[in-house]
């Protein structure tokens, strides 16, 4: 394991599945670091990323897993691919790889329903595929993701917090991933619940096509105009870029005051706001552990191996039962916990978050001298 997130893991994986890494070279023109090879086999492994709206793949995990797959295995190349929001390009990346003989897919779904042929594709031509971070329906071999309820709960429960009294009859925005149904996903279900038990409100909720901050603006926007604008308690967001386009539309509305607003992946920008007092929240997912698991699945299917030792529980999917997972737990980002979160962790240093424009609120959260 690298130095980076190294406090995440001795935080994260006493409540979570253990995840050892036994030690293949990166690829896609760059390698990991050299580390005692677990075997000599030589194996190509496609790694499927779905967007570059997001920050954190290409500055977290495509990196930290290339990184991994070189500890492991030092005969290794990792074949990478984005689809960059758009489900026909990854079908066709995938049917790319296929065609290529890769040995093991690692996929992130841009749609996890629209890519079960492809994933179908993979497994009758005899190459697993680990589902990585969205559980793709289809014969999957192995998933690994952070917890999804805990990820729900956590927004939820960071909302009523900043709410405080007055969660009660609260009107919360909620502002989720594009989805081809209505049907709520495990973290929505969690937030709901958890809002729904202390009489908050889900008013309004909006699927925000291909991720983009610009639809979350104009999402939010019609949410002010039905609700108005004095009458949204706070805005649950799916992840930090959402919840940038939610912010950028309540600042341009004129309130006096922003109600709280919560999202996921602790994005940098994110950080900052968070410490600006703009975001409320964020949900901390230390990528280390989740591309260390996803490399040592891959590693140990292209060689044929099971998983017994790897995962220590199953998840289900509209479509198959029983597939060996590691769900991970994450971890509640506020200023008061960005210290001991992202900056102990190395995830980001002190100096990448307190930029000048930052300085005044780092001072004020105690993290400059």
């Amino acid at each position: 394991m690298s130095s980076r997130l190294r406090g995440a893991a001795a935080l994260v994986v006493a409540a979570s599945t253990a995840v050892g890494l036994s030690s293949c070279a990166g690829a896609d023109g760059s390698t990991g670091p050299a580390g005692a090879p677990a075997t000599s086999q030589e194996l190509t492994i496609g790694l499927l990323l779905p967007d570059t709206q997001t920050a954190r793949y290409d500055m977290f995990d495509r990196p930290l897993f290339e990184e991994a797959v070189a500890e492991l295995c030092a005969g290794c190349t990792v074949d990478y691919a984005n689809a960059h929001s758009s489900v026909e390009t990854q079908q066709q990346q995938v049917n790319a790889m296929i065609t290529q003989g890769v040995d093991v897919l690692v996929l992130d779904a841009v749609d996890t329903a629209a890519l079960r042929s492809a994933v179908t594709d993979a497994a009758e031509a005899g190459i697993p595929v680990v589902a990585y971070d969205r559980l793709a329906l289809g014969p999957v071999s192995a998933y690994v993701n952070f917890n999804a309820q805990e990820i729900g709960r956590i927004q939820g429960e960071g909302l009523l917090d900043a709410l405080g009294e007055r969660a009660p009859g609260a009107q919360i925005v909620m502002l989720n991933s594009p989805r081809p149904t209505w049907a709520p996903t495990d973290r929505e279900k969690a937030a709901l619940t958890t809002l729904e038990e202390a009489g908050a409100t889900v008013a309004r909720s909006y699927p925000i096509a291909d991720w983009r901050p610009e639809t979350a603006y104009a999402s939010m926007n019609a949410a002010m105009a039905d609700l108005g604008s004095s009458n949204v308690a706070g805005v649950l967001a799916i992840n930090d870029s959402i919840a940038s386009g939610a912010i950028a539309a309540l600042q341009a509305s004129g309130a006096e005051s922003l109600p709280p607003v919560v999202g996921q992946d602790a994005e940098l920008s994110a950080v900052q706001r968070v410490i600006a007092g703009t975001q409320y929240m964020s949900v901390y997912k230390p990528y280390e552990l989740e591309a260390d698991a996803a490399a040592e699945m891959a590693v140990a299917l292209g060689n044929g191996e099971d998983l017994a030792g790897v995962t220590e529980r199953t998840a289900d999917s509209a479509t198959h039962q029983d597939i060996p997972a590691v769900l991970l737990d994450p971890l509640p980002l506020t200023r008061d916990t960005v210290e001991e979160t992202v900056i102990a962790d190395g995830m980001y240093t002190t100096d990448e978050i307190c930029t000048p424009e930052f300085v005044a609120a780092c001072e004020r959260a105690g993290l400059l001298d």
